[in-house]
């Protein structure tokens, strides 16, 4: 999943920016998304299916815990192949595929800045990632596997901020030593990743962890299944434990991580 992840995107970025420039940025998270879709459609009937076949809820969670990895694994490659090309790609091109991008950065940047107490903080993220959170359940819902868009476009987010770290930080480097060893690039990569993917790993489970509830209530609408009293307790457990998730991730965020990063 990480390769296929790491290949789709490749293949979205440069037909986006081919075909429609002025949109690329937007375009190519849709192609990402068209070549995932029927690969998370089949997953997610057979985990709907699976709700039906098994009575105890642990043994549910158990195989749903596997899809859970399977899409960060798919998450990982997508972000991976965005940040190394925003990485290497031109500078001008890198504008045009990302503006939209790096202007939500800017957005939850100045959102976020000023004198704020750390609980202050911690709830303005929370609650902006519990908005994450409800499109990803919504989309999830209404489209079956909607929810991936959301995703795909939180990883170009997330891939915009760790490529402009990664620069920022070579920048640096290459200022105070003259050149940019490829050691730099291992090390200043390794700490974009855990910069963002410490408490990130937590929220984008918390997002896959909702989408796979809104999606197994979607296929069971489809297939004639909502009345199964075992489809719908799974669904509302799986939302509960997407909000857990999500605040432990707020509070990594907040209270770690900026200890270590």
């Amino acid at each position: 999943m990480f390769v296929a992840g790491f290949f789709y995107s490749l293949i979205a970025l440069f037909l986006s920016y081919l075909v429609f420039q002025e949109v690329s940025g937007i375009l190519m998270v849709f192609l990402i998304v068209m070549s995932n879709l029927p690969l998370l459609y089949t997953t997610i009937k057979q985990e709907e299916e699976l709700d039906l076949k098994y009575k105890k809820e642990w043994s549910i969670l158990k195989e749903h815990s596997q899809v859970i990895i399977f899409l960060m694994f798919l998450f990982l490659g997508i972000t991976a192949a965005l940040v190394l090309c925003y990485v290497f790609l031109p500078n001008s091109m890198i504008q045009t595929i990302f503006s939209l991008q790096n202007s939500a950065i800017q957005e939850v940047n100045n959102h976020v800045l000023g004198n704020i107490t750390a609980f202050g903080l911690f709830q303005k993220l929370f609650f902006n990632n519990l908005k994450v959170l409800f499109f990803c359940l919504a989309f999830a819902f209404i489209y079956g596997a909607g929810a991936i868009f959301i995703l795909t476009w939180n990883a170009s987010v997330i891939a915009a901020a760790m490529g402009n770290l990664i620069k920022t930080e070579l920048a640096q480097t290459a200022s105070l030593v003259g050149f940019s060893s490829l050691a730099s690039y291992f090390g200043i990569a390794t700490f974009s990743f855990f910069r963002y993917m410490t408490h990130g790993f937590f929220e984008i489970s918390a997002y896959f962890v909702a989408g796979l509830a809104g999606s197994i209530i979607s296929v069971a609408i489809i297939r004639h299944n909502l009345d199964n009293d075992q489809v719908i307790f799974d669904a509302t457990e799986l939302i509960f434990l997407s909000l857990a998730l999500l605040v432990i991730g707020s509070l990594i965020e907040v209270f770690i991580t900026p200890n270590f990063f």
